[in-house]
């Protein structure tokens, strides 16, 4: 057996495992599994303190943004999040960039040996191996110990309480809106999926939480004071004011309210019994700029610093300022450049969710007007009809396809409900600035983002979304 000698390497071996993106499942699901992982590993969950983040939508960008503001203010952070979108070790990184291939790769080595330790056979039945997240999440711990990191940016892979990261006691969760998503894994309604985002919530740990349906906010403030879990409810501490957003990124105003001196209170800090030794909170109230562009990151920002200044209360206002304006993340309305330049432009976006859908086509449409171009491939448990219903009267040029090759679609079906969209705003008579359409169905990936292409080289101004393998199909 060959040592591992670089990322490449490690995915390479890890592919071979049970992969749940793919759709199998696992018959014994439990955190126990990870648990007992992390234990032949020597826990390496442990090894610097944590931020967990949960939610339907915005999850990688507020991870990215916690990883590049604890970067700006010197704190190493290794960060977690998933899909990547070209290159794999998008998911495992230090900050915006890689780890050198030496950690990855001595990190790796760990993996393979707890993975080929016996595994306690009531968790682990017998011909039934480790999962690729298992896996890929100690992976992440492991390579974050091996570098060294003082912060952990974690992302939730799929719900959070039976999450393989669930293992870790953050210092701060924080949890980002709660749409419909996965209903025949996390449950039918907003209040059972809810349930299983309020899993990363830990006992007397502070929650960050972003603005949700009555439904969900129910059972998370429920969930948080069963915990005795400081709960801080971003409409309930701040304003968000004065977005402007652009290609370039998002301005936005952020008032803080319960403050002195905008920065959190001694109140609030008070209420926070996993903080570090004390130190002065950064003052929050004022205007603010992230390099991720899209009204929807003014919130993500704005939760990603409270997050930090609860967690980390010795940070400076100056290195949030560096953190957030250094941020990158593909495919969060990422203008994209392919090798000819085109003559209008191309934004890639893995929106999946209706409400994602509503975000980016609102900051495609401001910017650049009604009547675009569009290619777009949903998996095939994404609600397609009302995601159609956001996408149909902003663009003339509509071509349906699948989501790339990773994660199972239904590009007929999709193609359908954008049809009987399409047909129904006909029906309804013109409306008020809504171009005509034209859909057409082409379910080889490739050919459709070429389709795509050519209109945004004749002029067309191209969306492409609908799934994060989607957007990272492009040539």
């Amino acid at each position: 057996m060959s040592a591992f000698r670089s990322a490449v390497d490690v995915f390479d071996w890890l592919s071979g495992y049970i992969n749940l993106e793919r759709g199998q499942q696992v018959p014994n699901w439990n955190l126990e599994r990870m648990r007992a992982l992390a234990a032949l590993a020597g826990h390496p969950e442990t090894c610097a303190p944590a931020l967990h983040i949960a939610g339907s939508k915005g999850k990688g960008s507020v991870t990215a943004m916690l990883a590049a503001s604890l970067e700006a203010a010197g704190i190493p952070c290794a960060r977690y999040l998933s899909p990547h979108v070209q290159d794999p070790r998008e998911r495992i990184a230090r900050g915006a960039g890689f780890f050198p291939d030496a950690v990855y790769a001595a990190a790796g080595e760990q993996v393979r040996r707890a993975a080929g330790q016996p595994l306690p056979p009531a968790l682990f039945p017998p011909g039934e191996a480790p999962t690729y997240f298992e896996l890929l999440s100690l992976w992440f711990f492991l390579c974050a110990r091996e570098a060294r990191c003082e912060a952990l940016a974690v992302e939730t892979g799929l719900g959070g309480r039976l999450d393989a990261t669930n293992i870790i006691t953050p210092r701060v969760s924080i949890i980002t809106p709660i749409e419909l998503e996965h209903t025949a894994i996390l449950g039918p309604t907003l209040a059972a999926i809810a349930r299983e985002k309020a899993g990363i919530i830990k006992a007397g740990r502070p929650v960050v939480c972003a603005p949700q349906a009555p439904e969900a906010l129910a059972v998370l403030r429920e969930t948080a004071a069963a915990l005795d879990a400081p709960f801080f409810y971003l409409p309930d501490c701040a304003k968000i004011s004065d977005i402007r957003a652009s290609e370039e990124g998002t301005f936005f105003h952020l008032d803080l309210f319960d403050n002195e001196g905008g920065a959190i209170t001694p109140h609030i800090a008070a209420q926070c019994a996993s903080r570090p030794p004390p130190g002065p909170a950064p003052p929050l109230t004022g205007t603010w700029f992230t390099a991720l562009a899209g009204r929807a990151q003014a919130q993500n920002a704005a939760l990603a610093l409270l997050a930090l200044g609860i967690a980390f209360p010795g940070i400076t206002r100056e290195t949030l300022r560096q953190g957030l304006a250094r941020v990158y993340l593909p495919a969060r309305f990422e203008r994209y450049a392919p090798p000819a330049p085109p003559a209008a432009p191309i934004i890639r976006d893995g929106a999946h969710t209706p409400e994602s859908i509503r975000a980016v086509t609102e900051t495609f449409t401001t910017l650049y007007g009604r009547g675009g171009a569009l290619v777009f491939g949903c998996a095939a448990d994404k609600n397609a009809p009302a995601m159609a219903r956001l996408l149909c009267p902003a663009f003339s040029r509509v071509i349906i396809t699948a989501p790339g090759t990773f994660r199972a679609g239904a590009p007929d079906a999709v193609y359908q409900a954008f049809t009987a969209e399409a047909a129904a705003l006909s029906a309804k008579g013109p409306p008020q600035a809504a171009p005509a359409i034209s859909i057409t169905l082409n379910p080889d990936t490739q050919a459709a983002l070429a389709e795509g292409l050519a209109l945004a080289r004749s002029g067309l101004p191209l969306l492409v979304t609908g799934s994060f393998y989607l957007a990272g199909a492009l040539p």
